[in-house]
């Protein structure tokens, strides 16, 4: 696509420097620059742009977006920071900009976030799934990886996994990853990266697949702080239509701010003895404060057998809220499928365990367009 670029940017020398970027751009033609906004609302609409790269931190900010739209309402705006701001990022997406750029940056940078904003779609929203284990060991990072496949395969939409599991992540392991960069770095970085930048810390798994790796020791937990780890989650938002988020088993600093971010919170328990209930009640119980709890908080058991209609309804009675999925033990399947370096549904797309994995992904997927969840 050719874009029509009206530029307004309050700072002369920056203004300038832009104009470069957008000009040595291929398929980008600088159609106008303003550095004073009125002059851009009363006179722009002449070039036609069909893209408004719109300096957000002068006298205005946030309200730019709606006169802008009001004006110019067939063009894309993509607002431009000094600095990521999360709440800058997300109040220009809620006003209507199709994305949020750091400023200066490159011809690179700037095709990503186009093609990010592209790529998702009108409302450009990213769901965030949350998935927590009370006790470990519940097999979540398995069903983490197979969904995510299977949710990229039947929306055709980009999926990003963050192993926010600091001490004893598996992703890396489970998907054979050889990680130049992960999570550790990645906060590191955050306050200089933008969403278009931040993707490269991502490694693709498959086509619409990529994974932030967790950290390469445990005793590296103490370099990912809460509130960067908070900004990577709201910049990841850029990037992907679904971000599934595993996090450590209990509830800690890190869990809870992956909750607290989330559409979703899915608490996992693998079935294995008499206590699974018992501790599912209790870490219910954590998210009473939550006024939207049951349309957040979502509970799955996993290694259920037998996994039928008859086994979910009695979990749920037993556990006094719904469940909204089980999972069969189809561990010589996982196993198998790891040992191709594949994912269970992929080798066995008709198991029992990939009809669960493909159920859960047309739910969240129909429940993103206003879709009940069957059975919930």
């Amino acid at each position: 696509m050719e874009y029509r670029v009206l530029l307004a940017e309050s700072d002369r020398s920056m203004l300038e420097r832009l104009c470069q970027v957008v000009d040595d751009t291929p398929n980008f033609t600088l159609a106008a620059k303003f550095q004073n906004v009125s002059d851009a609302l009363g006179q722009g609409a002449v070039f036609n742009p069909n893209l408004i790269l719109l300096d957000i931190e002068q006298p205005g900010g946030m309200g730019l977006v709606d006169a802008f739209k009001k004006v110019y309402p067939a063009a894309s705006i993509l607002c431009m920071g000094d600095k990521w701001q999360a709440e800058s990022a997300s109040g220009s997406i809620k006003a209507g900009a199709k994305g949020y750029i750091i400023k200066p940056f490159s011809g690179v940078e700037l095709q990503e976030s186009v093609d990010a904003f592209s790529r998702l779609g009108s409302d450009g929203s990213a769901e965030i799934l949350v998935f927590f284990s009370p006790k470990g060991k519940s097999g979540k990072t398995t069903l983490i990886a197979n969904l995510a496949m299977s949710l990229a395969r039947k929306s055709g939409e980009p999926v990003g996994i963050i192993d926010a599991d600091l001490q004893f992540g598996d992703m890396a392991v489970f998907f054979n990853l050889a990680a130049q960069t992960t999570i550790v770095e990645a906060v590191r970085d955050i306050r200089f990266l933008s969403p278009a930048s931040l993707s490269s810390y991502y490694m693709p798994v498959a086509p619409n697949v990529s994974v932030l790796c967790g950290t390469r020791t445990p005793n590296m937990i103490d370099k990912v702080a809460i509130d960067k780890l908070e900004n990577l989650i709201a910049m990841s938002r850029g990037l992907f239509r679904y971000i599934l988020i595993d996090v450590p088993a209990g509830f800690n600093p890190t869990s809870i701010a992956a909750a607290e971010a989330s559409n979703t919170t899915f608490l996992v328990s693998m079935i294995n003895g008499a206590y699974e209930i018992d501790h599912m009640k209790r870490a219910l119980h954590i998210f009473r404060d939550w006024e939207d709890m049951e349309n957040r908080a979502k509970v799955i058991f996993t290694r259920v057998e037998p996994c039928d209609a008859q086994a979910r309804l009695e979990l749920s009675q037993k556990l006094g809220y719904p469940v909204t999925e089980i999972i069969p033990n189809d561990y010589a399947i996982v196993s198998d499928a790891a040992d191709k370096g594949k994912m269970a549904t992929d080798i066995r797309p008709d198991s029992p365990l990939s009809r669960q994995v493909d159920r859960l992904a047309d739910n969240i997927i129909g429940r993103k367009h206003r879709i009940r969840w069957a059975g919930v």
